[in-house]
């Protein structure tokens, strides 16, 4: 399990030049911020197995505030069920490249015009974001057009992939310059993003960058749920175990074109060409 730390007193001074305009500053909410349980639970891709499991855990580990960071509906047997749930349990979160491509389709042909090599698996893709709207109907693809590019809670800046670009996103062995140009303009000591599928924790001079992994179909070759956990400033990687062949069930039988891809995937905890 990764861990960094960053304190729980990391720069009051700042926080008080920034707020110096409100009158009626508290202390001991500056501080209740900095130190609160926060849990960041992103790429669920409909995997409803997974979900389920990973709510479970939560109620175990007792987070403050639940953060989703995108890419909820596209890829699994329970597209409609997810968007659902993460309604009515409130979460805030974020935009995913699979949310604007079900709700946009667009953003996604205009991303996919830029490797046109990889035309098989650009019309798998289609496929697959095809039989999901239909699931989703109008009503959930507005509401996931409606998702925001970023969510600040201090000291905590998440978003899906790269500021700015919900396509692409450093990868785990990327160097600390690059992170830091990347997630530096969060401007907040801890930058948090998913869309890779990755999970790690990495320590720069001037922040900590997290990525939180994938609830529905993890990459890293560890078949459970990931998810990231933020407790004393302290984010780590939650894993969680499911039933990995129940859910492959449910692909085989929900209509998805492709699952079969999506099954592979789950089965070994890589990525994979359809």
């Amino acid at each position: 399990m990764q861990k960094a730390r960053l304190s729980c007193s990391y720069h009051h001074e700042t926080r008080l030049e920034r707020r110096s305009e409100t009158s009626h500053l508290d202390l001991h909410d500056v501080h209740r911020q900095l130190c609160m349980r926060v849990a960041v639970v992103s790429d669920i891709h409909a995997n409803g197995t997974a979900f389920d499991a990973v709510l479970k855990d939560l109620r175990r580990t007792s987070p403050d505030l639940i953060l989703h960071g995108g890419d909820l509906a596209d890829g699994g047997s329970s597209p409609a069920e997810i968007v659902d749930r993460i309604r009515d349990l409130g979460w805030p979160g974020v935009a995913g490249n699979t949310d604007d491509m079900l709700s946009m389709p667009e953003t996604f042909e205009s991303f996919a015009a830029q490797s046109p090599h990889l035309l098989k698996l650009w019309d798998a893709i289609r496929d697959m974001a095809a039989h999901t709207r239909e699931k989703l109907g109008e009503q959930r693809l507005a509401w996931l057009r409606d998702l925001p590019r970023v969510q600040i809670r201090d000291p905590i800046a998440l978003v899906h992939a790269s500021p700015g670009n919900v396509w692409r996103a450093p990868m785990p062995q990327a160097s600390d310059a690059e992170l830091e140009s990347v997630y530096g303009i969060t401007d907040r000591p801890l930058a948090i993003y998913g869309h890779i599928h990755l999970p790690y924790v990495r320590n720069l001079p001037r922040r900590i960058v997290a990525n939180s992994g994938s609830v529905g179909i993890p990459h890293d070759g560890d078949l459970r749920a990931a998810y990231l956990l933020i407790d004393d400033s302290t984010p780590r990687i939650q894993r969680v175990e499911y039933d990995v062949q129940r859910e492959s069930k449910a692909l085989a039988t929900c209509g998805l074109p492709h699952a079969d891809w999506v099954v592979t995937m789950l089965a070994t905890g890589y990525p994979a060409l359809p």
